[in-house]
């Protein structure tokens, strides 16, 4: 088996091998209408590792030595349909399917649609990044195509704030491992994150490296280049919670209604009363923009973690959220307390947690069995009351599947990459740095771990799964090398899962991943080197 990430679904290996010169450019070639732009996309990608010798260019001629070749000729009969939710919007999701051969005369990548083409030309490039210099390229023949449509990755620049250049690494990242959706948690108490020139309050004008927030250019030009790596850009403004940097550009909007005798008890920003008409007036111009921006289909509203608002004022705003949306052309997208305001055919809630994936003690035997806890300093009081406070997400699912929603699946207790790395699994010289790096409450995990994560554990029909999404919050970051170091290795066993529909076996997993630090390497990419993978390339981060 290549050392490909997701793995294929089916995989020939013939007699012989590829042995270009070394040195020989490699000519990227697009001979169907519409592949050229993913022609010029994966030399893009590429470029970090092969430099100067690539071309792209209109034939097939292979006289000037091997051609990575893009067509329709020959595409596979029999396509792979995912299911879920298609991020891009259509009705049904589009065909990614592909078949791959590798020969004497480059690489051949068949396709029928450019997204198609472009999911084909990325597995290409990683055979060409994994394969060690100098190596011939073992004749072969791959057929594959996705399982789930809506495969994900949310990243936090409200808490840690990712420069565009930063996330264009990252996109470039997800596109490598076949991802289609980048969730933008834009929005939170810590930071305002995207320009809104109707309310220019709530990004201070700043210039250069003091600027924290994405300008409308900036965010349109950030949507183009993930469109052309097939990604979906999806934004999230995080309400009616999560909202204090919102108050602090708009001083003077009234609490929610809160419930009989919380205030005072615990120290929490008061969520947003959407019944208040000037609370409301500000809300719709935010939604206004920012789905008049917004090229894909989806606009994520949040409404999670609420504290601080009744049940009655909580369900009151999350519909106005989703009308809002709604009434700007866009399709709203919620964590799975939204549910908890109604659910319609349809309606689209991320699914993140429920009381026993929070890990949580109930003795102090247990507390001592925890040293993450421990070390918080909170007691089993504290514990308690988080346990009530996230009571109801044990209902949330059955909720989103009796109103015949879809859910889309974030479990925290698999795919919340902000999660720290097991400390065993660290090298001995990187413990003291690595082992602190990540939400201190969550238990530490290895790469294993979440490698082995199976959707279907969750019991939830296959037909009402829309997709899969691995999430990365950063209150606890300082930049793109800690970011970047959570990512990787573990994103790349998520992404095999959304891919595939399953867990892969480990050993294959682990030993294809081996392959990748070298192309991380390549990259400037930080990342874990973690004991339970048998890694082949030199550490990016020392």
């Amino acid at each position: 088996m290549p050392a490909l990430i997701p793995r294929p679904a089916v995989a020939h290996r013939g007699p012989g091998a590829l042995r270009p010169p070394a040195g020989t450019p490699w000519r990227i070639s697009a001979s169907a209408p519409g592949f050229r732009t993913a022609a010029e996309t994966v030399r893009d990608l590429l470029a970090p590792h092969l430099g100067g010798r690539l071309s792209v260019r209109g034939g097939a001629d292979q006289a000037h030595g091997p051609v990575l070749l893009l067509t329709d000729e020959d595409a596979p009969d029999e396509p792979r349909r995912p299911v879920g939710v298609a991020p891009i919007g259509e009705s049904a999701p589009p065909d990614e399917s592909y078949a791959l051969t590798v020969d004497d005369t480059g690489i051949v990548c068949r396709a029928r649609t450019p997204a198609g083409a472009l999911r084909a030309a990325t597995a290409a490039a990683q055979l060409l990044i994994t394969t060690p210099p100098g190596e011939p390229l073992p004749h072969q023949q791959l057929r594959d195509g996705p399982h789930f449509a809506w495969r994900g990755l949310m990243l936090d620049p409200a808490r840690t704030f990712l420069p565009p250049a930063d996330l264009r690494r990252l996109i470039d990242v997800a596109a490598l491992y076949r991802l289609n959706v980048l969730h933008l948690h834009l929005t939170d108490n810590e930071g305002w994150r995207l320009q809104i020139p109707g309310l220019p309050g709530l990004t201070p004008q700043r210039s250069g490296r003091d600027r924290d927030y994405y300008t409308v250019d900036e965010y349109r030009d950030l949507q183009s280049y993930a469109a052309a790596r097939h990604i979906t850009l999806i934004p999230e403004i995080d309400l009616p919670g999560h909202c204090a940097a919102l108050r602090r550009a708009l001083p003077g909007l009234p609490p929610a209604p809160a419930p009989e005798g919380l205030r005072g008890r615990f120290p929490f920003t008061p969520p947003l009363d959407l019944a208040d008409g000037a609370t409301r007036a500000a809300v719709s111009t935010v939604l206004a923009e920012v789905c008049a921006l917004t090229d894909g289909p989806f606009v994520h509203i949040g409404g999670d973690e609420a504290l601080g608002i009744t049940d009655t004022a909580f369900a009151h705003a999350v519909t106005e959220l989703r009308s809002l949306v709604r009434e700007f052309g866009k399709r709203p997208v919620a964590w799975q307390e939204a549910s908890r305001a109604g659910i319609e055919p349809g309606d689209i809630l991320q699914h993140w947690v429920d009381v026993a994936m929070m890990d949580l003690p109930d003795t102090p035997e247990e507390l001592r069995a925890s040293p993450h806890l421990a070390a918080s300093g909170h007691g089993l009081e504290f514990f308690g009351a988080l346990k009530r406070f996230f009571g109801p997400t044990d209902h949330d699912v059955r909720r989103i599947l009796d109103g015949g929603g879809q859910v889309l699946l974030s479990p925290q207790s698999h795919l919340y990459l902000d999660r720290r790395y097991a400390p065993e699994t660290l090298p001995d010289e990187l413990r003291p740095t690595l082992g602190d790096l990540g939400f201190a409450t969550y238990r530490p995990r290895s790469t294993a771990y979440t490698a082995q994560w199976d959707p279907a554990a969750h019991g939830i029909p296959a037909d009402r799964v829309a997709g899969v999404e691995a999430t990365l919050f950063a209150e606890e970051m300082t930049g793109f090398e800690d970011i970047s170091t959570l990512l990787l290795p573990r994103l790349a066993g998520v992404a095999e899962v959304a891919w595939s529909g399953r867990a892969p076996l480990w050993s294959d997993h682990r030993d294809r991943l081996a392959a990748h630090a070298r192309w991380w390497a390549e990259r400037g990419l930080p990342y874990a080197p973690t004991t339970d993978v048998p890694w082949t390339g030199e550490h990016a981060r020392r």
